[in-house]
């Protein structure tokens, strides 16, 4: 089968093109998917790179965001067909995730076990479909699950544009709350307009703890000013404006790595919510609301497997809005 291989950790490079892999063996209870969407992810990235104290099982085909039909079945596989349109939940709690610790979707074949699929209602496409899982369903988690989002929040997202941040921008508008995108560019804020933002802030033109205190207001500690919910998956130093743009009682939730000064966490009150990747039900919703058409994953371009290293450098360069789906 064709795949897109990673034999040695380091540049897009290292990723082989191969005619000929072997297609995935069956264990007991799983089952062979073809391939028809994979979505890329920066975990995809990193995997390639090589993450410091994890031991990857190369050579490895990564991708976790899969999508496809079932084509074949393992022994003692019940409750499946053939040909069924399904998506891989990532994470099979006895090893792993796919694409990480077994070949995943940048493959016309992949191997799951059976508990991991979940049907893909009527009239979803795969490539959609393929979007959910990492980013949307973790959306899903930190927006609505832990964060409680509400049509009385005022909502501040860092690093909108891409697939987490999109995926929580319009979550927050299916909420009914008033959100403040942030992104780099006016391309990207001109397409946070269109799904939704209220206000679109160039965190690169401009202060953002200072555009947002003219929009929400300055926190005061009398309760005053400032927006309800930060969202943030973007770390890299943008905690202190994050904190500092929260009214008292106000709640942050990150899914990334951060240091903190916690002198107007505790002065105002605030509440830090963790929120650690997606379960069943956050993919399950997500998949119902990309069904029924009241939030759709924003797809930024599909691309044949044959042009994974451009796929990647896209990924690397942050030129993009949204996912990016290869199709085996």
């Amino acid at each position: 089968m064709r795949a897109a291989v990673v034999f040695e950790h380091g540049d897009v490079d290292r990723i082989r093109l191969e005619a000929d892999f072997p297609e995935p063996e069956l264990e007991p209870g799983w089952v062979r998917v073809a391939v028809r969407a994979c979505a890329l992810n920066f975990h995809d990235i990193a995997s390639r790179r090589g993450m410091p104290g994890i031991t990857l099982p190369l050579p490895l085909v990564t991708g976790s965001d899969v999508a496809g039909e079932v084509a074949a079945l393992g022994a003692g596989v019940t409750g499946v067909r053939i040909g069924e349109r399904v998506l891989i939940d990532p994470f099979y709690l006895p090893r792993g995730m796919i694409g990480e610790r077994w070949h995943g979707g940048r493959a016309e074949f992949c191997a799951a076990h059976a508990s991991q699929l979940v049907p893909i209602p009527d009239g979803l496409d795969f490539a959609s479909a393929a979007s959910i899982p990492l980013a949307y369903a973790t959306a899903h988690r930190m927006m609505v699950t832990r964060a409680g989002v509400g049509s009385a929040d005022t909502v501040l997202i860092l690093g909108a544009s891409g697939g987490v941040g999109t995926a929580a921008l319009q979550l927050a508008k299916r909420a009914g709350a008033r959100v403040i995108a942030c992104a780099s560019s006016a391309e990207k804020l001109a397409r946070l307009r269109e799904l939704g933002a209220d206000f679109a802030l160039d965190y690169v033109a401009r202060d953002m703890r200072e555009a947002v205190w003219e929009i929400a207001g300055k926190p005061r500690i009398t309760g005053q000013g400032g927006v309800d919910l930060v969202v943030n998956c973007t770390g890299g130093g943008t905690w202190r404006d994050s904190i500092r743009c929260l009214r008292r009682g106000g709640r942050l939730v990150t899914c990334g790595e951060e240091q903190v000064d916690v002198r107007y966490v505790w002065t105002f009150e605030h509440s830090l919510l963790g929120s650690n990747g997606w379960q069943r039900g956050d993919i399950t919703a997500m998949l119902g609301y990309a069904a029924d058409g009241s939030l759709r994953p924003v797809i930024d371009r599909l691309l044949p497997l044959e042009q994974v290293h451009e796929a990647e450098r896209l990924m690397e360069s942050r030129s993009l809005f949204g996912k990016i789906v290869l199709q085996p």
